[in-house]
């Protein structure tokens, strides 16, 4: 009677664990548009890549970054605007003596490797550029460092005896604008604060809605006058999604959404986990595990360096809060293996990517900027789903398994009918490895790995 009980608990479990479920993708149901996924090379990380791998490792790095058939295919890069005071690290790093006086902006032709990783994204058809300046020269500032926070002079209630910064400001970023422009290398979008709620020790400039909507139309301004209106505003970078909420709905009540294309978050203080009320596309601009030595694992227990646990805070910013982008903190580093605030990783022999690349890539390689989200009904246990549709009309469902159980799952389309599938697969032994989707009459089944992913890619029949 025991081992009948035993094989009758087991049939169960087993059953459990494959039962069907059913899913429907709504195409005509359309949410929030994608604009891509992305990394940066910021503080000189772009030079140090470039010269410290050659050959076939730094071909091997890009790829993984940027490639869609070996790697995450990742379609957006972070510059930083830099503020320093000297010519590598800033287009004007001398005071020209004040706000009103002439600058005399030079530009080294490198940007500490950001022009050279600029072009190489741009070779694989990368063509969003996020120009992100963390901190105005320190001469604009009340602080007269572009260290340890410190107010754009001019801004309300922050004068300064030099006199009102702003416009020179603007300037100073529309040029860096321009001569990313005139070197071939388009800036998409521009933004002028990074973590205003945060005072530290490098580049770091304060500022709340009030001091933002005071300069924002300014830059908007300079930057039609100059024919750039083709680049994208965007505010503010801070430290997290609650503290942007906060500042965004100050934004929006100082009537700054005429301005601004996005708003801007980092995850360090709060994930994005809600949609913030704004019209306004939301991004998410960095994001890092600032505390695990370097892994590349996939999952173990949870731990903030795995890949599953990236790629449960990716899945829940597009899901909850919408977003139109995310974009980890750092690509490439070598012999850095103290953090796990990157990539990929070399010691100078071999390249290695982490599971969070992989955790990226099983949306970026497949869901491609243009792409909207679309809705979907059913419910999958322990599994998350996520589908969009390409402006290419090929649609993509993304699955996110967490639980310890696989999942069989069906599903079907409502104004698509699919004529070929691909699913593609990530777990702890396997990297966006192809499996099979098996399709029949208008409806795909695939099986979804526990704590692993899933990506199915659908193509409609040729006119």
């Amino acid at each position: 009677m025991a081992s009948l009980i035993t094989l009758a608990a087991l049939a169960a479990t087993i059953g459990q664990a494959y039962a069907q479920t059913a899913v429907t993708v709504n195409t005509g149901s359309t949410l929030q548009q994608i604009d891509g996924f992305g990394v940066s090379q910021a503080f000189g990380r772009a030079g140090e890549f470039r010269d410290m791998l050659e050959g076939d490792l730094q071909q091997q790095g890009l790829d993984y970054l940027f490639s869609t058939t070996t790697g995450a295919g990742l379609t957006i890069i972070r510059n930083r605007i830099g503020s320093g005071t000297t010519n590598s690290d800033s287009i004007l790093p001398k005071s020209p003596g004040g706000p009103s006086s002439a600058a005399n902006y030079s530009f080294d032709e490198d940007d500490r490797g950001q022009v050279w990783f600029s072009q190489q994204a741009m070779k694989y058809g990368v063509k969003t550029i996020y120009a992100d300046a963390w901190s105005a020269p320190g001469f604009m500032k009340t602080n007269n460092n572009e260290n340890n926070g410190g107010y754009l002079c001019g801004t309300p209630g922050h004068t300064c005896s030099s006199g009102d910064w702003r416009q020179a400001y603007a300037d100073f970023l529309v040029q860096y604008v321009k001569f990313y422009s005139e070197r071939g290398i388009p800036v998409t979008q521009l933004g002028f604060l990074n973590e205003p709620d945060y005072v530290t020790s490098y580049s770091s400039m304060q500022s709340g809605a009030n001091e933002a909507a005071s300069f924002i139309p300014i830059l908007y301004d300079t930057l039609n006058a100059s024919g750039l209106n083709n680049v994208s505003l965007a505010c503010c970078d801070a430290m997290g999604w609650n503290s942007q909420r906060t500042i965004t709905q100050g934004l929006v009540s100082a009537g700054m959404e005429r301005y601004l294309k996005y708003i801007t978050s980092h995850m360090y203080t709060g994930d994005p986990n809600s949609v913030i009320s704004t019209k306004l596309k939301a991004w998410q601009t960095e994001a890092a595990d600032l505390q695990s030595r370097w892994c590349a694992t996939w999952y173990s227990g949870g731990g903030l360096c795995e890949g599953m646990t990236w790629a449960s805070k990716i899945h829940n910013g597009i899901a909850n809060a919408n977003l139109s982008a995310y974009i980890y903190w750092q690509g490439v580093e070598v012999n850095q293996f103290q953090a796990s605030s990157y990539l990929v990783a070399s010691d100078g022999k071999t390249v290695t990517p982490s599971g969070r690349l992989w955790a990226l890539a099983m949306w970026s390689r497949f869901v491609r900027p243009g792409a909207y989200r679309v809705s979907t009904s059913g419910s999958v246990s322990s599994t998350g789903i996520t589908a969009f549709k390409n402006t290419d009309g090929s649609v993509v469902v993304v699955f996110l398994n967490s639980g310890g159980s696989q999942q069989s799952v069906k599903v079907s389309f409502s104004g698509f009918t699919p004529a070929a599938a691909e699913a593609f697969v990530t777990d702890n032994t396997r990297s966006v490895a192809s499996v099979t989707a098996s399709l029949s009459e208008g409806a795909v089944t695939v099986s979804v790995p526990s704590r692993g992913m899933l990506t199915v890619k659908l193509t409609a029949a040729a006119l």
